[in-house]
């Protein structure tokens, strides 16, 4: 009895999740996943759209990969293979449509597909969509559907192993098409995952659904012209030079069936309200869904895109430009009736990583390889994805690789657009920036910590000192503290008296710095106009709770203090504020401040002039009009929160306070 209730509720939901198109009939398939470890007995309960380690998460096999130093005890995930299945009803009447046909427009990356015991299909791409003729195999009434992954790590690992002596650069994730965040980044987790990461259809019909004809209502042009300086960079929009003021995207989750339409719509917020119109789809991540640029479309913002090639060489074997190939052309042809895209980016940081980061000293590389690998690069990279490009999309302009040169040459201030990391990875002072402004800055940035919240959600109480394992752990930037602690020791508190910080305080103190940074480099770009037509902040958003360069904390979206800077400097209606000094060297006092709660409204004062004013409201995960401001003597600022707080707990602290702790 109890198998016969569930037969028929399985043939409901399936009838519930059809879609009707025309003369087409799609149906979803979502329901009655399950998955194993590949030779093992046992199935569980599976969630698809997903991947494994949600799979695993929700089943209580494993604790949060998150929480403290999760990470690391859960890289075995990734050296296993993986098996998905499930069975679906199929109806007479609609196996009577001349074709039937399998979609799936994500699997997550070695995949192996039966459809009732045969095998219909080998995927290696993240980013194609695969299609398969079932009307053959199909039958009336159940139907077993199975996908096996193999593991990516253990795959990639192989390749490069059989290639050897020849090594592509720098790592064996340059040999597949997947996100390549997922094999861990300088402020990302190493989850190598996988699974049927974008819902899997059937799709029924007598005739195909004719295409739209792609129509662009709007004329993009990327103006990269010689001058007297050297090489301008910047977007004409309908033949209006417009300045571009944003941030980079990276994906906003670790895994990402886990970035909901509201995540969305966190995300994209805000970036509005700090008023960018420009975010970068960097390339070691995805191309985001449909509704991330719907919301892009609505919102005026600008999409720089990347294609899914980031600080690596590439494998010149046919396979592999044919397999680029066809997820070129798919991913265009998917996103280019968005209005939003007004440029077509090759990849990332490629070019200048293979001319400038020391691969073949350190690599130890023949000149033969070294001219095998440049040759490849310029055949995908330079001659191939552009022409794939146009044969799609001829509308707009596309670049090989951000940027051509490295931030440590002239060449990178003088033209074409420039990530300039002489601030943070070479150390330099915020105010050399003055003199090391490109034309357009597409990556820059100042790390800080993650929200004090943050920290207390993935720590245990005796985990929160400075430096400890578990913060060690959220901190993935080669000597991230060191860096840190080098700007504080300049900007805000000796370097004898940082090891002395709580972490609450310390949290604070680097998001002051981040602050301090972003605002005056921001206000110098906009200063040299038209020089300088660009500035893209590296980055706005977290896919994880870490340390980061992230303007924006990963739980609630919530703002860290440099989005407040940022919202501020990109403001159209006025003239962005520099001001160098250093806090370091002002004389504080202590600027008694005190405050009223008059309903969702904050009025505070100050008898002093008060340095970065942090507000926060105990469990409150909104952002605020305003906050780590300065208040000058006497002054009187009204502040808003979100919503309304029945007898808000209120912190209010400013830098004085903090640094008198440890003077």
């Amino acid at each position: 009895m109890e198998y016969k209730k569930s037969f028929y509720r399985l043939i409901v939901i399936s009838l519930v999740s059809f879609s009707f198109a025309g003369n087409a009939q799609n149906m979803d398939l979502k329901i009655g996943w399950q998955y194993r470890e590949t030779k093992t007995e046992k199935w569980f309960p599976a969630v698809v759209p997903g991947e494994i380690h949600t799979d695993l998460l929700r089943n209580k096999i494993i604790p949060d990969p998150f929480y403290r130093d999760n990470e690391k005890k859960l890289q075995w995930i990734e050296k296993k293979d993986w098996e998905y299945k499930t069975t679906f009803h199929v109806t007479p009447a609609i196996l009577k449509k001349k074709n039937s046909e399998l979609v799936f427009d994500g699997l997550d990356t070695y995949a192996t597909v039966y459809l009732n015991n045969q095998l219909i299909l080998k995927a290696d791409n993240m980013f194609r969509q695969w299609k398969v003729d079932v009307k053959k195999i199909l039958k009336s009434g159940n139907n077993d559907l199975v996908v096996v992954f193999k593991s990516a790590q253990n795959v990639v690992d192989s390749l490069a192993k059989k290639d050897l002596p020849f090594i592509i650069p720098d790592n064996p994730r340059a040999y597949v098409r997947k996100a390549q965040y997922h094999f861990g980044w300088d402020w990302g987790p190493k989850f190598t995952t996988c699974g049927i990461w974008k819902t899997p259809r059937l799709e029924f019909y007598d005739q195909k659904t004719p295409e739209k004809p792609y129509v662009l209502d709007r004329k993009i042009e990327l103006v990269q012209q010689p001058d007297e300086l050297g090489k301008s960079f910047y977007f004409k929009i309908d033949g209006k030079p417009v300045y571009m003021k944003g941030a980079n995207y990276i994906p906003s989750d670790a895994f990402l069936s886990r970035v909901t339409k509201k995540e969305y719509e966190k995300v994209i917020g805000m970036a509005k309200d700090a008023n960018m119109n420009m975010l970068r789809v960097w390339g070691g991540g995805v191309y985001e869904d449909d509704y991330f640029y719907d919301l892009c479309d609505k919102n005026g913002i600008y999409v720089w895109q990347d294609f899914m090639f980031a600080g690596t060489m590439i494998p010149g074997d046919d396979a592999f430009f044919d397999n680029v190939k066809k997820e070129v052309q798919y991913q265009v042809k998917r996103l280019r009736h968005h209005k939003s895209i007004v440029l077509w980016c090759g990849n990332n940081e490629g070019d200048e990583a293979f001319k400038s980061w020391g691969w073949q000293k350190s690599m130890k590389m023949s000149k033969q390889d070294s001219t095998r690998l440049w040759h490849d690069y310029v055949r995908l990279f330079q001659d191939s994805i552009p022409k794939w490009v146009k044969e799609v999309d001829n509308k707009r302009p596309y670049i090989s690789s951000s940027p051509l040169f490295h931030w440590s040459r002239k060449a990178s201030i003088n033209e074409g657009d420039s990530h300039y990391w002489g601030t943070w990875w070479g150390l330099e002072d915020v105010e050399k920036v003055q003199e090391k402004t490109g034309r357009f800055v597409s990556e820059y940035g100042m790390q800080a910590m993650p929200n004090y919240s943050s920290v207390e959600a993935f720590t245990l109480p005796e985990d929160r000192y400075l430096y400890s394992d578990i913060l060690q752990a959220h901190q993935k930037a080669g000597k991230g503290f060191l860096k840190l602690d080098s700007y504080l020791n300049r900007y805000f508190i000796d370097s004898t008296k940082i090891k002395k910080m709580n972490v609450e305080d310390y949290t604070y103190l680097t998001q002051c710095l981040q602050y301090y940074a972003l605002k005056n480099i921001i206000g110098i770009h906009r200063s040299k106009v038209p020089y300088n037509m660009g500035t893209l902040v590296w980055q706005l958003n977290d896919c994880w709770p870490v340390a980061s360069w992230s303007v924006t904390d990963y739980y609630d979206r919530q703002p860290k203090a440099a989005w407040y800077a940022m919202k501020e400097a990109y403001r159209d209606d006025k003239t962005p504020e520099i001001d160098l000094t250093r806090p370091i060297n002002l004389r504080l006092e202590d600027p008694n401040i005190t405050w009223e709660v008059k309903r969702n409204k904050v009025v505070l004062k100050a008898s002093k002039f008060a340095k970065y004013v942090n507000v926060s409201i105990k469990g409150y995960t909104g952002k605020w009009s305003d906050n780590y401001f300065d208040l000058k003597a006497g002054e009187e600022k009204t502040i808003n929160f979100e919503g309304k707080i029945m007898k808000p707990e209120l912190k209010v602290y400013s830098l004085y306070e903090v640094l008198k702790k440890y003077n």
